[in-house]
């Protein structure tokens, strides 16, 4: 019989009006890097949770070392050495990266906290494995990519032998998802356990031994890495093939309808600036993509743009007409749509219905409210379900659904719906397709690609070297807060575009 460290046995987990987990069995081996690849929805994040003591299975059982055990909560995991490092990240902003690593398992002696001893296994952990923090930093202030490391440095403190990974590269870099790969690997080797769910199916074929599958809450199957392909195992999570290459007419850029001249944005985390004069136009009709490695000062770029942070100073023309200093709300009803890169902070009202959420930025619209003030919620309710059918948002109560008990990838459906369907005179899209299983990519770049082709403009941060390629028409690198390169995707490469984002490379950027 296999060494199975773990076994989940028959688990149903329901949520009002879903099945979220349907009779699954999941058997893991020692030593081994077990990959669990589905749809957005599909109950993969739902079936770690319940191993991690988050939810209570209404059936079957858990076996750890061929023994039944109860995990009633995540301390019950931690004490049989199951760690998981979430997709949404349980972090406490406030607190520094330090604080959040010991959280929960403080050292301490006489009752008195020993935060050096802490201190010293967390960069020997960190530098063992790659992991480069700022154990003092403050959470809020530092990026997404930082945060993941924060996350998987917590689970390493803990010394758990189980590690649940649940779209660690989600918001990696292209360099850190290769760090983290090898970091994998290297655990696997030291003879800790590893569930890796993921959506990338690169990531899944470079580093796992095996991979299950499941669809809409039920199992489909298991299947050894080295007998399978990257078509065979989209086709098992989506029931069909799919395309894996973005097809799309040649560009014909038009008139410019976003003009961005030496913008300058302030660092929240340090005190230089994060955009450094930045200049740059996107036409209608293109699609610009702003590549780079994170933290480089994309985010606050966008923020910018968006009016999420003010700007020091330059201008940003959009139509002819400069809104730097013009509310969110008059970007927005001017034509600008955003589809943020942290939405639970700025794509959500987590605790609002997804109906609600949808109509978020146009309930004031005559289409949502009377004259008297009330919301007409007959049509907010018809508009909500358009997009939820036509963005396949899939959620157990439809457009009622507390937005907080959907998938990440399905939030992401709706956000992206939602921005895309104002008909925007510009998108901005930062990492649209973070998160989203390989079917729900094709659908999104397709949206995009007909938002250029109906001749508006698209500026695109992405930190996927594969989006980047395959889907801009032109490609603006930036580096500490400048742009160093310009490139034609049809005429660079990968290679010569990982050497500007590095700073190896600057050349004179004409926009």
């Amino acid at each position: 019989m296999a060494d199975y460290v773990i076994e989940m046995l028959h688990i149903t987990k329901r949520f009002p009006g879903i099945i979220a987990n349907d009779d699954i069995t999941l058997q893991l081996r020692r030593g081994e890097i077990h990959a669990l690849l589905g749809e957005n929805g599909a109950g993969k994040s739902t079936l770690m949770s319940v191993l991690f003591g988050l939810y209570q299975p209404e059936e079957g059982e858990i076996h750890k070392d061929g023994v039944k055990v109860k995990i009633n909560d995540p301390n019950d995991a931690n004490a049989l050495g199951i760690g998981m490092v979430h997709q949404h990240f349980k972090l406490v902003e406030c607190f520094s990266v330090l604080d959040n690593i010991i959280l929960g398992v403080e050292p301490n002696k006489f009752g008195f906290l020993q935060k050096d001893e802490a201190r010293r296994k967390v960069l020997a952990l960190s530098e063992k494995y790659g992991l480069k923090v700022d154990p003092d930093a403050i959470v809020s202030d530092i990026t997404v990519g930082m945060q993941q490391r924060t996350e998987i440095l917590k689970m390493l403190y803990r010394d758990n032998e189980i590690l649940i990974f649940d779209e660690p590269t989600a918001v990696l870099t292209p360099q850190e998802i290769d760090e983290l790969m090898q970091i994998m690997k290297n655990l696997a080797k030291e003879g800790k356990s590893i569930l890796f769910i993921s959506h990338k199916l690169n990531e899944i074929m470079s580093v796992a031994d095996r991979c299950s599958v499941l669809r809409k809450g039920k199992y489909i199957g298991t299947v050894d890495i080295k007998d399978t392909t990257a078509e065979g195992l989209s086709a098992m999570m989506v029931g069909r093939n799919v395309n894996f290459h973005v097809e799309k007419k040649p560009a014909h850029p038009g008139e410019v309808v976003l003009d961005v001249q030496d913008m300058v944005v302030a660092s929240k985390s340090h005190s230089n600036n994060a955009v450094k004069g930045v200049s740059f136009k996107v036409r209608r009709g293109e699609i610009v993509c702003i590549a780079g490695i994170d933290g480089n000062g994309q985010t606050e770029l966008a923020y910018g743009i968006s009016g999420l942070e003010p700007v020091k100073s330059g201008k940003i023309l959009f139509n002819g007409t400069d809104i730097a200093h013009m509310p969110i709300r008059k970007r927005n009803t001017s034509g600008l749509s955003h589809i943020p890169e942290d939405r639970h902070k700025h794509g959500l009202v987590l605790d609002y219905s997804l109906e609600n959420n949808i109509v978020l930025e146009r309930y004031f619209e005559p289409e949502f409210t009377s004259k008297l003030g009330f919301l007409r919620t007959q049509n907010i309710r018809s508009y909500a379900n358009r997009l939820i059918e036509e963005y396949d948002v899939r959620s157990g109560q439809g457009a009622v659904t507390v937005s907080r008990a959907m998938s990440g990838g399905n939030q992401q459906k709706a956000i992206v719906g939602r921005e895309i369907d104002k008909d925007p005179d510009l998108l901005i899209a930062v990492q649209p397709t973070r998160g989203l299983d390989v079917g729900a990519i094709e659908f999104i770049h397709k949206q995009i690609v007909g938002l250029r082709d109906q001749n508006k403009g698209v500026l695109l941060i992405s930190l996927e070297l594969d989006e980047v390629m395959d889907v801009s028409d032109r490609i603006l690198v930036m580096y500490e807060g400048e742009i160093v390169g310009e490139l034609d995707p049809k005429k660079t490469t990968v290679e010569e575009l990982g050497l500007y984002m590095a700073g190896a490379k600057r050349d004179e950027v004409k926009a």
